[in-house]
């Protein structure tokens, strides 16, 4: 077996962390959080500042982690060595087949949703329909093989364009941001937005803020996929903490600007209605908004980059432990590419699964009650997950000073769990049939490595 060379450093890392965050969920989720507290501004920027603290508590827990822990795959390696190499196999295992391939589905279907968006604006009559048309359909699939193709062929590629997409995706974000803010103040605008609070009682105004909180999880997702490249990061223990920090207070400075600016430009009631693209273009007119249109575009493929450059990687990080379906085929690295090629097949394989399931769930709606929303519950399942790894962390680590091993977990762990509950209030039902999925999925899992584990046995014996 060969193990993956060190070919990142510091800049690409932090690339990494940004960029693969920021890109799709602040594009994609803006119009959405509106929706979900009925125009309420002050709700919606309370949201975005909630969940990035959230993220920010469990950042600075996995960043201890990284300073001690450092194999093959940040988040299993954390998991295994916390809590033990079965719980790592269930995490790596549902990393693999559920958490980053549905996430990457999705992202796929909004980078060609955005690409649409872009193309009718400078086409016209591109396309009729851009959510559910051919067109996007097909630009989906073209992106996701492109992405498996530029990660499992061209690592190294890969990686500057995670950079370079990460540089361009910032424009559109703090030019919105700032300048947003700055016309909205001036024309009163923001003024206008932040005052026009929808009437509602109280109960609900605290339901739409679940739900909102519940949406961020998706925009501020994607950081723990950095600790998944920890093998191939030049001196990780340094350079990953470091990364993921200063990566996710960019983050979260950079989501609030953006929402905002949009904010500062045209109505709420207008927001609600066509989204971000109509802020640009009121903005800075049609044809500079068409431009930081197709800024946004490749930002979103940015994300999809990092999250494909995750996937490829997921059953490598089990097939290197002795684990999963075939270690000895999918523990295999490419001498030519540095690359694990069966194991990038798999990512593929899987992202294109969920996103048939995407299409035929959350935009056809032919799932009936099993058409959950796999842009966010898959998500919120992590948190589940985080939380013994926080609990075994303070018990192990006796070592440390009490911010390090007690307040930052525990306040990782409060987090957790708000997310987890938000989830519960924004989702009702959908989670119960989620968890169904979710558990035959696990159980899949469990049954393949019984049957490898009881191979192995009798090879052994």
């Amino acid at each position: 077996m060969q193990a993956l060379t060190k070919k990142y450093g510091l800049f690409t890392a932090i690339a990494m962390v940004v960029g693969i965050v920021i890109g799709s969920g602040v594009f994609f989720k803006a119009q959405d959080i509106l929706e979900k507290t009925e125009g309420d501004l002050t709700v919606s920027i309370l949201a975005w500042i909630f969940g990035g603290l959230i993220m920010l508590f469990c950042v600075l827990a996995f960043s201890m982690m990284a300073t001690r822990y450092e194999k093959v795959s940040g988040i299993v390696d954390y998991a295994e060595a916390t809590v033990g190499k079965d719980y790592g196999y269930f995490v790596g295992w549902f990393n693999a087949a559920v958490y980053l391939p549905s996430m990457t589905g999705v992202l796929a279907w909004v980078s060609a949703r955005f690409t649409v968006v872009f193309l009718n604006s400078v086409i016209e009559n591109f396309a009729q329909d851009p959510v559910l048309g051919s067109e996007c359909m097909v630009i989906t699939l073209f992106y996701m093989v492109g992405s498996y193709a530029l990660n499992a062929l061209a690592p190294k590629l890969a990686g500057r364009f995670q950079v370079t997409a990460t540089v361009i995706k910032l424009i559109p974000l703090v030019l919105m941001g700032v300048v947003g803010v700055i016309v909205g103040l001036g024309s009163g605008t923001l003024r206008e937005n932040f005052a026009a609070v929808q009437q509602v009682g109280g109960d609900d105004r605290a339901g739409h803020f679940f739900a909102a909180l519940v949406s961020t999880a998706f925009a501020y997702e994607g950081w723990i996929i950095a600790t998944g490249i920890n093998a191939e990061i030049k001196n990780a223990k340094r350079n990953l903490p470091i990364a993921l920090t200063f990566g996710s207070l960019t983050i979260i400075a950079i989501c609030v600007l953006y929402n905002i600016g949009i904010a500062g430009s045209v109505s709420i009631e207008a927001l609600r209605d066509s989204g971000a693209a109509l802020a640009f273009t009121h903005l800075f007119g049609d044809g500079f908004g068409a431009i930081l249109n197709l800024f946004v575009v490749i930002s979103c493929l940015g994300t999809l980059n990092g999250l494909m450059l995750g996937s490829t990687r997921t059953m490598y990080a089990l097939a290197v432990r002795g684990q999963g379906p075939r270690p000895e085929v999918f523990s295999r690295v490419d001498e030519t590419t540095d690359m694990p090629q069966s194991s990038a097949i798999s990512g593929l394989l899987f992202s294109m699964l969920w996103f048939f399931y995407f299409y035929a769930a959350n935009l056809a709606n032919w799932c009936g009650p099993y058409g959950f929303d796999s842009s966010e519950l898959p998500i919120v399942t992590v948190y589940i997950f985080y939380m013994p790894m926080f609990v075994q962390f303070m018990r192990k680590n006796k070592d440390l000073g009490v911010v390090k091993r007690f307040v930052l977990p525990i306040l990782a762990v409060l987090g957790s769990l708000f997310m987890i509950v938000a989830a519960v209030i924004a989702h009702g039902k959908g989670v119960v049939y989620y968890l169904i999925v979710f558990a035959a999925v696990m159980a899949i899992g469990v049954y393949i490595e019984y049957r490898r584990r009881k191979t192995h046995k009798k090879s052994s014996s």
